[in-house]
C-alpha cells in the first residue's frame, strides 16, 4: 500500500488540514502513524486521489459507480457488521471483546439478529473435515430447497440453522457441544479448541468481502440460503480472499529453506507484495491478528517471518498469517485455515443473506461498455 505525507495529501485535495482530518475521521481517508515520527501521520493514497477526483466534478455516475466496487466507498447498507477506528464490530458488538468467551454459536445468534437464542447442537458425525463434502452437500439441497423470497424471518433463521448444520457435519464432523469442539476432535486435538473458538468468533463476518458479496447477490435473486452460502463458499476459495493463507504456508516454506528474511528480501525484490501482511481496512495492524498471537506460541519461522516482515514492508501480518501459523502451530491438516474460515463465514454469509432477502431488492449493477464501436442500424 502507498501512503503519502499530511503536505502531499493537502496538495491533492486542496483542502484545508481540517477537511483531511474529518475524513479521516468519516473513514473516507485511511490513516495511519507515520514510522519515522510517530507524531505525525500518514494517508492512503488511493483514499486520497478518489476523494482528489470527486471534489474535482463533473464525474460521471458509472464512474462513481465502478470505483464503489473497487475498495471504495459503501455500496450496501447493512447492519450485520462494521469496521471502524481499527476494530471489527457485529451488530455494534465488539469483535475482539466477544471472542474472549463467544462460541460461534453465539456469535451467530448475534448476526442473525437471534438476541438470547441458543443454536441446537449438531449432532456428531464421524469423518474428516472436507471443503469437498461441504461443496457436495449444499449444492445437493439446492436443488431441493425453497427459494428465499415470501417466506417469514423466522423461517428463514429456522432454515439458517439448518444450513449451518449441513456445513457443521461437512467441515466439523466431530463429537462435542460446540463447533470449535467438534472440530478440534475431528482433528484429534482438543488442545486446540479454545484457539478455534477464538479465531472462528473473529472470523464470523467482516463487512461486505468477496465472498459474502456473492452471497447478497445469489441471495437478491431469491436463491434458496443454501445456494448463497454455496455462492460464498466458492468466491471464498480464491488465491486473494480466503485462500490467502497458501502464500503464507508457502512464505514459510520457503522461509524454512533460505531463512526469514532471505524469504522476505525475494519476494519483495521479484516485485510482489509479501503475503499475509498489511489490510486496507485495517491501517494500524490487523485487530483479528492481534488478538490471535497472544493465545498461542508462534513456530520459529512464523516468528521470524513476522518479524522480518514487519520491518521490511512496515505493515503488520494480518489475520491469514496468523491462521496458518496458529494451524502449524498445533500441527493441523494443510487445509485447516480454509476449513476453519470457511466455517466461520458461513455465519456470515447467512446473516448478509436473510438481511438482503429482508431488503427486497436485485442486486444488478450496470457494465461500463469498452468493447469495440457498436454498429448501429440506420
Amino acid at each position: 500500500m502507498s501512503w503519502l505525507s499530511a503536505d502531499e495529501a493537502l496538495a491533492r485535495l486542496g483542502t484545508k488540514p481540517q477537511t483531511l482530518y474529518a475524513n479521516v475521521s468519516r473513514g473516507r481517508i485511511r490513516a495511519k502513524p507515520d514510522p519515522a515520527d510517530p507524531r505525525r501521520s500518514l494517508y492512503h493514497t488511493a483514499d486520497v486521489a478518489r476523494l482528489a477526483e470527486r471534489h474535482a466534478g463533473r464525474r460521471k455516475s458509472e464512474a462513481v459507480a465502478a470505483e464503489a466496487i473497487q475498495w471504495g466507498d459503501p455500496v450496501l447498507p447493512s447492519a450485520v457488521s462494521t469496521i471502524a477506528d481499527g476494530r471489527l464490530y457485529y451488530r455494534g458488538r465488539d469483535a475482539a471483546a466477544l471472542s474472549a468467551s463467544a462460541t460461534l454459536e453465539t456469535a451467530a445468534a448475534l448476526l442473525w439478529d437471534m438476541p438470547g437464542v441458543t443454536l441446537p447442537a449438531t449432532a456428531a458425525i464421524a469423518g474428516t473435515p472436507s471443503i469437498g463434502d461441504a461443496f457436495g452437500a449444499l449444492a445437493a439441497r439446492v436443488t431441493r430447497d425453497l427459494p428465499s423470497l415470501g417466506r417469514s424471518r423466522m423461517v428463514l433463521r429456522n432454515e439458517a440453522i439448518s444450513v449451518f448444520a449441513t456445513i457443521s457435519a461437512a467441515l466439523a464432523p466431530g463429537r462435542g457441544d460446540f463447533t470449535h469442539e467438534k472440530l478440534a476432535d475431528a482433528w484429534g486435538n482438543p488442545e486446540a479448541a479454545d484457539c478455534l473458538r477464538r479465531a472462528m468468533v473473529l472470523l464470523a463476518d467482516h463487512e461486505l468481502n468477496a465472498s459474502t458479496f456473492a452471497a447478497r447477490v445469489a441471495a437478491s435473486s431469491g436463491a434458496a440460503l443454501s445456494a448463497a452460502v454455496l455462492s460464498g463458499l466458492s468466491a471464498l476459495t480464491g488465491p486473494l480472499h480466503g485462500g490467502a493463507w497458501q502464500g503464507a504456508a508457502g512464505l514459510a516454506a520457503l522461509a524454512e529453506t533460505i531463512g526469514a528474511e532471505a524469504a522476505v528480501r525475494r519476494t519483495l525484490s521479484q516485485g510482489h507484495a509479501l503475503p499475509a501482511f498489511g489490510h486496507p481496512l485495517y491501517p494500524d495492524g490487523d485487530i483479528r491478528a492481534s488478538e490471535l498471537f497472544v493465545h498461542f506460541e508462534l513456530p520459529p519461522v512464523f516468528r521470524e517471518l513476522r518479524q522480518a516482515g514487519e520491518a521490511m514492508t512496515g505493515e503488520q501480518a494480518n489475520v491469514d498469517f496468523a491462521l496458518t501459523a496458529m494451524a502449524a502451530s498445533f500441527g493441523l491438516p494443510q487445509d485447516a485455515p480454509m476449513v476453519i474460515f470457511a466455517l466461520a463465514r458461513t455465519c456470515g454469509w447467512l446473516a448478509h443473506a436473510m438481511e438482503q432477502v429482508e431488503g427486497g431488492h436485485l442486486i444488478r449493477p450496470r457494465a461500463r461498455y469498452c468493447g469495440p464501436p457498436l454498429a448501429v442500424i440506420g
